[in-house]
């Protein structure tokens, strides 16, 4: 059982930053990819950012050259920093773990980011 805790959510202002928080925790073996969705309002979850065991890292079009995702292995943690919003950003920030020994997708509860003057 993995669980995922997220943090770091909130309001800010456009062209402003903030930056994410996932700690995962559990029955983790080894290193997975990790990453970060996002969902608006009425729509399904959409990639934002992933990361890769090897560190390999892939972003939407949408967020290229805003947003950067790093992790911490050794802290089973991952982050995503947030440049230059805007306010079509504003959407539910869920947390997500591959675990690939399990074949299993494992997500946190979601934060809400909000970019509004």
């Amino acid at each position: 059982q993995v669980r995922l805790v997220e943090s770091g959510g909130g309001l800010v202002q456009p062209g402003g930053s903030l930056r994410l928080s996932c700690a995962a925790s559990g029955d983790i073996f080894g290193v997975n990819p990790m990453g970060w969705y996002r969902q608006f309002p009425g729509k399904s979850r959409e990639l934002v950012a992933i990361m890769g065991a090897r560190g390999t890292t892939n972003y939407a079009d949408s967020v290229q050259g805003r947003f950067t995702i790093s992790r911490d292995n050794a802290k089973n943690t991952v982050y995503l920093e947030m440049d230059s919003l805007r306010p079509e950003d504003t959407a539910v920030y869920y947390c997500n773990l591959f675990d690939v020994w399990d074949n299993e997708n494992y997500w946190g509860q979601g934060t809400q980011v909000t970019v509004s003057s």
